[in-house]
Formats: structure tokens, C-alpha cells, sequence
């Protein structure tokens, strides 16, 4: 019997997965299944980060809320201000992430440093007070959205309270941020709400190239509103500590500002829908005055039909979650650097507890406001965007100083067209919330 040795085979090398490393903004990407790095418009992609989270978790439960009215009560009347301030919040958060490029700190850090704990106690408590009141309002949006699903407050505030601060114990700044990143596409649902409603594309046209203003208490109000959520503190301060939490150097400073702009643009657009949208379907019913969830989900009628209660409850619990998150964080990285805390996503409560107890209890009010009962939902959602815009000159007072100031910046520093639109968006807000307190003293 002939006996034959198996001779083994040479194993076959393993496949190499093909892929690339992209450098964005500091950090190594691998790019699966890519030979070539991603060039024109998916480049882009790869990077956006911080700018369009900042700007986009502005589309939040109080947001949604304002515009809607907005839209209700004047149709497109207000569209060119919010043209003009989609500049204004490029401008703004462009600074702010400027800022951190050019610093390595965060806003609250550079008020303590150049101005004293004096200062930096004032724009804490300024802050505390804008965003305790936003964090209960983005919760008030996960309980109305809750009950349109047929689920109860209790269940789903808590869950949701208990979601949103394991996500910040146990991740880490990475992959809580592809989350945010991911939750910012409920948001599709209004362009495509405003273009099945069918406004009136010429009317539309005309309310975002011509002003139009009539200075009575009811519009000043809407106005300072809808300033106060297009621009909001806490999207600087998200922007500018978030882009220092990333390690961003002066390298990478134009894929910043590019994604600054693009968050900009993004987000309003999406107010641009909502107004559309809303101006479309409640005008015509004659909906001027939205005092529930309800009546804001008939601008979604035109998607879903029927169901437009459900569309829309999805797109509210979407802003709301993710603004529910960011707002609480950007808090929390405020305080601390104010103090000098050490502060930052994956760290533990051993070695960033003041950072954490804050985020914790932050996320804690907005959850017990959210279950208090017989809440006037949109009246609080609308109220606190009020109360954003008459406490946005301070933060942006600060914003302003610190990025004109050469020996600060070197040659990030402002240049004279950055500084004049800045200032000049200071002093329309500060003019609209003077406005609005006299018309409200004088009750004309």
C-alpha cells in the first residue's frame, strides 16, 4: 500500500480590507471600502461635526414651537429676518469655534483669564438661568411627543432622562458625537412638509426679500423670539468647547469654519420649512394661536395625512433628545471652565465630578419640570426662546471682546468686516429687546 504525505498548502494571505485614513480636524479616520480619499461634496461630509451639531440643536422643541406660531400668525412676514440672521449665526458661531482654534479654552475659561471670577460669576448665572429653562423645555417636547404616541409622560421622560445620561457617562467624545450627528436627520421631515403643503412660492419669495415690520408687542415679541432661537448662547458655548475637546489646531481651522457655516445655513433652513410649512396648513384653518403639540402637527398634515400627529411626534422627540443632550453638556463644559473644574465626555464621575453632577442635575430639572402637571407646553417653549434672545447680548458681548483682541487670538483675530457684523448683530438685539421692554412697560 502506497502511503502519500498530504503536503499542506501555503495558507492564503488574508485580504487587506481596502481603505484610507483621512486626518479631520486632528484626528485619523479609517474609511472602509474607499481606495481614494472622498473628494468634493463627501469630503465635506466627513468632517462636519461640532458647527452643524451646534447650530442644527438649535432646531429644538422650543424652536419648533415659535416657528410655528411665527408662521401661523404672520405667514412669511418675518422670512427676511431670518435670512439675516442665518448671517448673523455663520458670523457668531464661526467666532466661537474661532475662538477655540486660536485658545485651546473655552469661553467661560477665557472670561475668568481676562476678566476676573467677577465677570465669569455673571455670564455663569446668565447662562444657568438660559439654559436650566431651555433643558425643561426640550423635555416638555419629549413629553408632548410621548403622549402623541399614546405613551405616557412618566414613562417615557425618565427613560429618556436616564438614556441621555448614560450616553455622556459611558461615551466618549467620538461616538457621542456620530449620535448627535445621526439624530439631526429626523429633521428631513419639514422640508419635505413644506414642499407637499404647497405654500405660495411667490408669497414665500417675497416675505424672505422684503422687510416688512410692525412694531406692536405682539410682532416685537415674535421678533426677539425669533432671534433668541436662531441664535442661541448655549450654541456657542457647545461649539467653542467642543471644538477645544477635539483638539483642533489652527491647521484645521478652515474645515472648522467651513462646518460653522454649513451647521449656519443648515439649521435655519430648517426654520425656513417650519414657517413654510406651518403658514401653509394652520393659516388656512384659521390656527393663529398654537396651545398644544396638536395644532403644531397639523403643518405635517400634508406628508402624513392622518397620521401627521405621529410624523410630527417623531421630528419633536428628535429635536428634543438631541437638544436635551446638548444643552445640559454645553452647561456643564461652562461651569467648569469657569472654575477650572476638569471637564469632558468619557471621563468619570471620580475625575470630572463637578463637570458630571451639573449635567446631572440639569438633565434632573428638565425631567421634573417635564412631569409637572398641566404644563402650558407652548407657552413656556415660546416664553423661554424670549428669554434666550434678551440674554444673547451677554454672551455675545463677551464673544465679541475676546475675539478682537490681537495678543488673544494672534492672527485669528477678527478682521474689520468679521467685527462690524458682529457688533451690528449686537446692537439689532440688543434694539429689538429694548423695544420689546418698552412696548411691554407701556402695554401698547
Amino acid at each position: 500500500m502506497v502511503t502519500s504525505s498530504a503536503t499542506s498548502l501555503p495558507r492564503r494571505p488574508r485580504a487587506i480590507r481596502p481603505g484610507i485614513r483621512l486626518t479631520v480636524r486632528g484626528r485619523s479616520l479609517k474609511l472602509r471600502r474607499l481606495r481614494q480619499p472622498p473628494a468634493g461634496i463627501w469630503r465635506w461630509l466627513a468632517i462636519l461635526g461640532p458647527g452643524l451639531i451646534a447650530s442644527v440643536a438649535g432646531d429644538d422643541a422650543g424652536g419648533i414651537a415659535t416657528t410655528s406660531l411665527i408662521g401661523a400668525r404672520v405667514g412669511y412676514e418675518l422670512l427676511w429676518l431670518l435670512i439675516l440672521l442665518t448671517v448673523a449665526l455663520a458670523v457668531v458661531q464661526e467666532m466661537a469655534a474661532r475662538l477655540g482654534v486660536a485658545t485651546g479654552s473655552g469661553l467661560l475659561d477665557l472670561i475668568r483669564q481676562r476678566f476676573g471670577i467677577g465677570w465669569a460669576l455673571l455670564a455663569v448665572t446668565v447662562i444657568l438661568v438660559a439654559n436650566a429653562g431651555v433643558t425643561a423645555t426640550e423635555f416638555l417636547g419629549i413629553a408632548a411627543a410621548s403622549e402623541i404616541f399614546g405613551l405616557s409622560r412618566w414613562i417615557a421622560v425618565p427613560f429618556a432622562a436616564l438614556g441621555l445620561w448614560a450616553l455622556m457617562l459611558y461615551g466618549n467624545y467620538f461616538s457621542v458625537e456620530r449620535i448627535f450627528l445621526i439624530m439631526t436627520l429626523v429633521f428631513l421631515a419639514y422640508p419635505v412638509a413644506a414642499i407637499l403643503a404647497h405654500p405660495d412660492w411667490t408669497a414665500v419669495v417675497h416675505g424672505a426679500v422684503v422687510p416688512s415690520l410692525r412694531f406692536d408687542q405682539g410682532q416685537l415679541a415674535l421678533v426677539v423670539a425669533l432671534i433668541g432661537t436662531t441664535i442661541t448662547p448655549y450654541q456657542q458655548l457647545f461649539q467653542q468647547s467642543a471644538v477645544v475637546e477635539k483638539g483642533v489646531g489652527p491647521r484645521q481651522y478652515p474645515s472648522e469654519r467651513l462646518d460653522a457655516v454649513v451647521g449656519a445655513v443648515m439649521g435655519n433652513l430648517i426654520w425656513l420649512f417650519v414657517i413654510c410649512a406651518s403658514a401653509a396648513a394652520l393659516r388656512p384653518l384659521g390656527i393663529v394661536d398654537i396651545s398644544s403639540a396638536t395644532d403644531a402637527a397639523r403643518a405635517l398634515e400634508p406628508v402624513a395625512g392622518p397620521a401627521a400627529q405621529v410624523v410630527f411626534a417623531f421630528g419633536l422627540l428628535g429635536a428634543s433628545l438631541l437638544a436635551g443632550a446638548v444643552v445640559p453638556l454645553a452647561t456643564s463644559y461652562s461651569v467648569a471652565e469657569a472654575f477650572g473644574f476638569r471637564k469632558g465626555i468619557g471621563l468619570d464621575y471620580r475625575r470630572a465630578p463637578a463637570f458630571y453632577m451639573l449635567f446631572t442635575a440639569m438633565v434632573a430639572f428638565g425631567a421634573l419640570v417635564a412631569l409637572l402637571p398641566a404644563a402650558p407646553i407652548i407657552s413656556l417653549l415660546v416664553g423661554i426662546q424670549v428669554l434666550n434672545g434678551l440674554l444673547l447680548p451677554v454672551v455675545l458681548g463677551f464673544i465679541l471682546v475676546l475675539a478682537a483682541d490681537h495678543r488673544l487670538m494672534g492672527g485669528l483675530a477678527n478682521t474689520t468686516w468679521q467685527a462690524a457684523l458682529g457688533w451690528l448683530t449686537l446692537a439689532v438685539v440688543t434694539l429689538a429687546t429694548l423695544a420689546l421692554g418698552v412696548q411691554t412697560v407701556s402695554g401698547s
